[in-house]
């Protein structure tokens, strides 16, 4: 069992708990999230022994072993596979102590090395090793390949696995699908739902949570609220939370409004002077309920397209690749694609398959080695990529890198724009150098968004995103007016935005015939269920019936939105004039309150207050009127 007792935590000048209280069964699989800077990784570092509360216990058993993903992969000539292996500490200080035992010809020792590796499965240790490296994307041929030879995001992968080789009670995996695709976030997911120890995960990937923990831990206001179940469930149970709270804050408002009115109107008079002390005696005791101070959501959206040809682009024969002094490596031959205005595509494919070679040729980075690329007049491309963050220019600020795009714009619309993405005040004039990785990609979206793209081509944008802006961007995308390609492990993102999906495999492009689940059974099937050389990467085409099941049931969608727009626009116009009718109208009352009124000379101004407050009243009740009649539209519209 895990047991935090009135734990404080401090790094800086900064307290991240206070006072926390928290218990953990062996066992469970825990989702740890919290706002960026809450504390979640310096939680993490308290387990490893890395940090220190600065109050309070933290408590389990002191036998369990812990694994966890090392930040940094040194550049090693040792082979990927021997890396992971490297992750059974146990396994490998057996082997060292074997080699020592025969160096010295101790039959004995020998003796008991082996029966104690056989315990450690040491002799299936290297096939164990392959599927774990297989499920996380690498061939057969780069398990034999040397570190060094790897990129960034590869080598997290190889720290991945080196955890999950390692025996442990206690597992503790920060963003570990930041660096994965969605064929290994799905072998991931299945791969920890069948861990034996106790799980502790830090994620943004909603769909990876709701699918894999039973328990939900929140830090917020410097303190761990545990919750039952997943994801999903911890939504609903917190927002249930703070409408009660927030319910019982006001009640006891109102209870402390009437108390102290009643002692500020008797505590002078005799007769009730008794009464009085009794009121006073109850306000101090009653106990303080705070304000729920709701962080304002995050949101944004695209603006809509200043024009929308069709088609926008359209592939002929593409051979893509990269070309070398000696050969031509192809990735993607003979591809044939025409992009429609409106559609909306989701990038399926194995690992290495091509398709961020695709998305690469489609914005034009990336010229075709044979075949034709026409582009519409009036396409305009928003893109994403990881690497586009490290173009960005880390010692100037997003103010600068907006005006870059829009020189003959006011200092002050670029700065209220970029007010709306959380960059205001000094932020938006500060170098982007200390800013975390959503912060960078936050920004790129922003420079996207103003761009007013009719084409998003976007390869995996959710890395480094927080949930908040996660979702944002799922609600910006689903309402985006324009074409919409995605590459993306976050199969919440890649439902909610996405009508059709598109497979890249074999060297080609192809419809999918399926939704996701479909794809994670081809997946099981085919690349989990066999070795890493004989992947069939061809699911098959797309029946029609399905594909045009699809395409009505998307301009069905569609045409809702385009109904329902225009009433969902007066609906907020009409919020927004009795905000300010009610506001006006709590004014006249103020002043007909005060007795002044009244007076003589004040009977003109007081007899137009009486009409005014009439007329506002009137043309409230209208305006409610008016406000069900809407909502009432709306909700037929959803019954059709």
């Amino acid at each position: 069992m895990i047991r935090l007792t009135q734990l404080t935590l401090i790094r800086g000048t900064k307290p991240l708990l206070e006072a926390a209280d928290l218990t953990l069964n062996p066992g469970e699989k825990i989702g740890l999230i919290g706002a960026n800077g809450s504390g979640k990784s310096s939680l993490f570092g308290l387990f490893r022994n890395e940090l220190h509360a600065d109050a309070g216990d933290l408590d389990f058993p002191r036998t369990w072993r812990i694994a966890h993903v090392a930040q940094e992969t040194p550049a090693l000539e040792r082979s990927a596979l021997d890396y992971a292996i490297d992750g059974d500490t146990t396994l490998r200080r057996l082997e060292a102590e074997l080699t020592e035992a025969e160096g010295t010809h101790d039959g004995h020792r020998i003796g008991e090395l082996h029966a104690a590796l056989q315990d450690a499965d040491a002799y299936t240790v290297r096939s164990r090793a392959e599927q774990l490296l297989t499920g996380l994307g690498f061939s057969q041929t780069q398990m034999s390949q040397p570190i060094a030879s790897f990129s960034g995001g590869w080598r997290m992968r190889l720290n991945l696995a080196q955890a999950l080789m390692c025996p442990s009670d206690l597992l503790l995996l920060d963003e570990p699908t930041n660096h994965l695709d969605l064929d290994a976030v799905l072998w991931l997911e299945d791969w920890l739902k069948r861990y034996a120890g106790t799980l502790l995960v830090i994620s943004h990937d909603r769909d990876f949570l709701d699918g894999l923990v039973n328990v939900i831990v929140h830090i917020d206001a410097r303190k761990l609220k545990r919750y039952g179940g997943n994801y999903s469930s911890f939504e609903i149970q917190r927002a249930t939370n703070l409408a009660l709270s927030q319910s019982a804050y006001e009640k006891q408002s109102r209870e402390r409004a009437h108390l102290q009115s009643f002692i500020d109107r008797f505590k002078a008079k005799a007769t009730k002077a008794k009464q009085a002390q009794s009121r006073m005696k109850m306000l101090a005791k009653m106990e303080d309920l705070a304000p729920i101070h709701a962080a304002a959501s995050f949101s944004f959206e695209f603006r809509e397209p200043e024009r929308a040809p069709n088609p926008l682009l359209v592939l002929d024969g593409v051979q893509s690749g990269y070309r070398t002094d000696t050969t031509e490596h192809i990735i993607l031959d003979r591809v044939t694609l025409t992009l429609q205005a409106g559609q909306r595509i989701g990038l399926l494919g194995v690992n290495g398959a091509g398709k961020s070679t695709l998305i690469k040729t489609l914005v034009g980075d990336l010229a075709p080695l044979a075949g034709e690329v026409r582009l519409s007049k009036g396409l305009a491309i928003g893109y994403f990529a990881q690497h586009q963050l490290e173009m960005l220019r880390h010692d100037q600020s997003p103010l600068w890198h907006l005006s870059k795009l829009a020189p003959s714009e006011r200092e002050q619309d670029l700065r209220n724009f970029l007010g709306s993405f959380n960059f205001a005040g000094e932020m938006a004039s500060s170098a982007i150098a200390p800013f975390s990785g959503g912060e960078k990609a936050r920004l790129a979206l922003a420079l996207i968004v103003w761009q007013r793209p009719n084409l998003l081509l976007l390869d995996e944008p959710t890395n480094h995103l927080d949930l908040e802006t996660r979702e944002a961007l799922t609600v910006a995308l689903a309402q985006f007016e324009g074409t919409l390609v995605l590459v993306s492990h976050d199969r919440h993102l890649l439902r909610a935005t996405t009508d059709e999906f598109m497979i890249v495999a074999d060297r080609g492009l192809q419809p999918f015939d399926g939704d996701l689940d479909d794809y994670r059974d081809w997946l099981f099937k085919t690349k989990l269920a066999k070795p890493a050389n004989e992947v069939d990467a061809s699911p098959g085409l797309a029946r029609v019936d399905r594909k045009e099941a699809r395409r009505q049931e998307a301009e069905a969608r569609q045409q809702l939105a385009k109904l329902r727009k225009p009433i969902e626009t007066r609906i907020a116009q009409i919020e927004k004039r009795m905000d300010a009718v009610n506001t006006r109208k709590a004014a006249v009352e103020a002043r007909l309150a005060d007795p002044d009124i009244y007076a003589e000379a004040n009977k003109n101004e007081m007899k137009a207050l009486l009409l005014e407050q009439a007329a506002l009243s009137k043309e409230l009740d209208d305006l409610e009127a008016d406000w069900l009649t809407r909502q009432d539209e709306l909700e037929a519209l959803v019954v059709a």
